[in-house]
């Protein structure tokens, strides 16, 4: 299983995971929609990928079903894209930037960087404006969420 850490202030999340995996390998978690789908959403919540361009400009958009079949909408809009190093993205609630309600957005940065041994460390920050919205994300359970979602990569690296 991976190695998860997850640090908090009082406006962002950084998880730091580290895998068996080169990064080359670990990329392609993110890059290939049919695997994001199977880790995006934590554990009872699978996502479901509609719209997925990995490039400056381009936009990802997604659902997670709940157990009670309930969709859950999301949104990225890729800022940078460095293949297979470094994703920047604002990561919305709701159908699309307009569409999230009061919900705060993230600016989310991921790094994946090979380590001395062969594996690969991934790093993903997800800042918030204020301490208020990140509060608000916090209190639905993100940080739990995005720690169970990144622990079932291993499983996807295995194969």
């Amino acid at each position: 299983m991976a190695d998860i850490h997850v640090v908090t202030d009082k406006t962002s999340l950084t998880l730091t995971a580290l895998f068996a995996a080169p990064p080359e390998r670990v990329w392609q978690v993110w890059a290939d929609p049919r695997q994001l789908e199977r880790w995006w959403g934590p554990p009872g919540y699978p996502a479901t990928v509609v719209e997925h361009e990995l490039t400056p400009g381009g936009a990802v958009t997604y659902f997670m079903t709940g157990p009670d079949g309930e969709r859950y909408p999301g949104w990225w809009r890729v800022t940078e894209a460095d293949t297979p190093r470094l994703l920047r993205l604002v990561d919305g609630f709701g159908e699309g930037p307009d569409d999230g309600g009061d919900l705060p957005t993230s600016s989310t940065t991921v790094t994946v960087e090979a380590t001395e041994d062969g594996g690969t460390r991934m790093t993903l920050v997800g800042a918030y404006d204020s301490p208020e919205e990140f509060a608000k994300v916090k209190a639905m359970g993100m940080e739990e969420g995005i720690t169970l979602a990144v622990g079932q990569i291993d499983t996807l690296l295995a194969e």
